[in-house]
């Protein structure tokens, strides 16, 4: 996939994979600017009903505003294949951080206060986001982790 382009976006380079697909580094040449462009795998979308349940999900996702939240910018589909294109966040991981031993444990403590707010604010935007005639499954929540990372 690297220095292929979809739609107007080129992708530079693999940043991860993880259960929903494979992320890239990609430049979105209509604005000129950096993209995480997270690749859907094509299992998790061929079923109808999941498919359309992601397509919410991503539109849920798109409506919320917070710092520690990478804003999502577009979903579109080239050849069957799905993708969702969102904020890029340059810096390390919090793994690569313990690793290299800059963190600490306040560090630890700050980053788990920000991944709270951010988790509260998406569940806040993503419950009122549900028609009021249906709600959730408790074993599939109405937003996914929609992240730049694997």
């Amino acid at each position: 996939m690297v220095g292929t382009v979809l739609k107007h976006y080129r992708i530079e380079t693999q940043l991860g994979k993880g259960g929903m697909g494979v992320v890239y580094r990609a430049r979105d040449t209509r604005l000129d600017r950096l993209v995480a462009l997270k690749m859907i795998t094509p299992g998790l979308v061929a079923n109808p009903e999941r498919r359309s349940r992601l397509l919410l999900e991503a539109r849920s996702a798109a409506a919320v505003s917070h710092p520690a939240i990478a804003q999502v910018y577009d979903i579109d589909e080239v050849d069957g294949n799905l993708f969702i294109a969102m904020e890029y966040v340059d810096g390390r991981t919090v793994s690569r951080l313990i690793a290299d031993g800059e963190l600490d444990l306040m560090g630890a403590i700050e980053i788990a206060v920000q991944i709270a707010e951010g988790l509260a604010k998406a569940h806040d935007s993503s419950t009122s986001a549900w028609p009021s005639s249906s709600s959730p499954s408790p074993t599939s929540p109405p937003c996914p982790s929609i992240s730049p990372g694997p």
